[in-house]
């Protein structure tokens, strides 16, 4: 008779027995964990793509950004060597602005030295005069073409922009607010008034 104990250990033994010919197999855990590491290297590997395409669409940007700097820079320098420049010229005519007026009038004064030797030895008056008329039409003219003109005075309507009233005369013949006489020339350099006319005006007696 077999032993009874001798069988349930064989049988024991047996459900113990490992089958080294089959397949291994993974468990549940490691599969969650192996489809976790995929999952992050894709989303990397997207982010990471998103990056590039986002460093793509902002290079026009930082390309129109370093054009407008330039240009700025380049603008700036402009206007700074223009302000330079402009301030040399506005020297240049503060100290020379008179160099051309003067160099005509250095014409009337060589006349004025010719004529004081002329009258040393002339006994005449006409002849003083003359070179006094001389003198006096030479320094005009070169006013004039220097852009010196005369206020007109005498017979005009008082303006008070350009005459000064110093005198009235009541009961004139003339109309109100007429010149009736100039005391002293007025003078201008086109629309500016260098000097006004001293005048005397008509009033109502």
């Amino acid at each position: 008779m077999e032993n009874p104990f001798k069988k349930a250990v064989k049988d024991e033994g047996e459900n113990l027995t490992v089958d080294t010919n089959s397949e291994e197999t993974t468990s549940p855990v490691e599969e969650s964990t192996l489809e976790e590491v995929t999952n992050s290297e894709e989303a990397v590997k997207e982010s990471s793509d998103d990056m590039i395409v986002s460093e793509k669409e902002t290079n026009p940007l930082q390309e129109k950004y370093e054009t407008l700097n330039n240009q700025y820079v380049r603008l700036a320098a402009d206007f700074d060597n223009f302000r330079k420049r402009t301030e040399q010229e506005r020297e240049a005519l503060l100290k020379y602005g008179a160099e051309s007026t003067l160099k005509k009038m250095l014409e009337v004064l060589d006349n004025f030295e010719r004529g004081l030797k002329a009258i040393e030895t002339v006994d005449n008056c006409d002849k003083v005069k003359e070179c006094y008329n001389l003198a006096y039409k030479n320094f005009t003219d070169v006013l004039t073409k220097a852009g010196l003109e005369t206020i007109k005075a005498e017979g005009e309507v008082f303006d008070p922009n350009f005459h000064e009233a110093v005198m009235q005369t009541p009961g004139s013949d003339k109309p109100e607010n007429t010149i009736i006489a100039e005391l002293q020339k007025g003078y201008k350099l086109g629309d500016k008034v260098l000097r006004p006319a001293l005048v005397n005006v008509a009033t109502e007696g």
